[in-house]
């Protein structure tokens, strides 16, 4: 794609997105759609919940567009899909209108849940294994689902590069791809690579939405993916390549932990807007003047 071409491909959502989380969801209340475009949650965490719980989150789905996130599908691990789980989550997007479905490329449970995101081997083998598993979730969901390009900090039984085993699962499981900005700054530095050249070779029109996050700097040469702090510099300049190399796609912030007040989280959503607006203004102004 052109660098100032715009992004005509039809997305499920629109703009800046936010997660919503119970610790600020009365103070989410406050805010309105043209702040923030669309919401996203863990299904994990609302599935089921009825009460006051309930029906805030009733009033937010009717107000904002939704996506889901996973937490335990585990779609690398050992043990079978939970197919129970996966007609509840059917359930829950046709009941609250749900626009996207994603989940994490990597796996969390053997036995039982490892409370953590493991990394896959980058290997033939496990390409088609994780690609039949995508394949049965979406048959059951009746719908394509978007698998996330996860931060790592081993990559046990490696025979591929990471860039070839996500491009190989895509493919032939024939999803979409959340792309986690991020993890791709995550990994570059973890583990020596260029992250623009990293972020060229995947395939733009599997792109659903983007996550953008802070992490944590444990050392010079490793870097944790917290969610739990601003994003830096580095990582908006990655978003600002995206952008300009894919076109404006809508971009969520994610925060878990540490947050801080809704207005300081409403100052990234913003910058997310004004990061948009600009590649946005370049496009339409590129195909006027032809």
């Amino acid at each position: 794609m052109n660098q100032y071409s715009m992004n005509n491909k039809d997305y499920s959502v629109h703009g800046a997105g936010l997660g919503l989380r119970r610790e600020i969801a009365d103070s989410l209340a406050d805010l309105s759609p043209t702040e923030v475009d669309f919401m996203e949650v863990a299904p994990e965490n609302w599935m089921g919940i009825g009460g006051k719980y309930g029906k805030q989150f009733r009033a937010f789905t009717e107000r904002y567009p939704f996506v889901l996130h996973g937490l335990s599908l585990s779609i690398g691990g050992p043990t079978p899909l939970d197919e129970a789980f996966l007609q509840r989550l059917k359930k829950f997007i046709k009941e609250h209108n749900i626009r996207c479905y994603s989940e994490h490329l990597s796996y969390c449970s053997d036995d039982g849940h490892l409370y953590d995101l493991m990394p896959i081997p980058f290997t033939e083998e496990a390409v088609h294994y994780v690609a039949d598993r995508i394949k049965r979730v979406q048959d059951i969901l009746e719908q394509r689902i978007a698998m996330e390009n996860v931060s790592y900090y081993a990559a046990p039984g490696k025979e591929l590069e990471e860039i070839d085993f996500i491009n190989a699962v895509l493919i032939e499981a024939d999803c979409d791809l959340l792309l986690d900005v991020n993890n791709i700054y995550v990994n570059s530095i973890n583990h020596r690579y260029d992250a623009e050249e990293f972020l060229l070779k995947l395939p733009a029109e599997r792109i659903s939405y983007i996550h953008v996050a802070g992490h944590y700097n444990e050392a010079e040469d490793l870097i944790v993916d917290t969610h739990g702090a601003d994003v830096i510099d580095p990582v908006w300049q990655l978003l600002d390549k995206t952008y300009q190399h894919f076109g404006v796609i809508p971009t969520l912030l994610e925060r878990d932990f540490n947050l801080p007040p809704v207005n300081e989280l409403m100052m990234e959503i913003n910058c997310i807007h004004d990061y948009q607006a600009r590649w946005s203004s370049q496009g339409k102004s590129r195909i006027q003047n032809g």
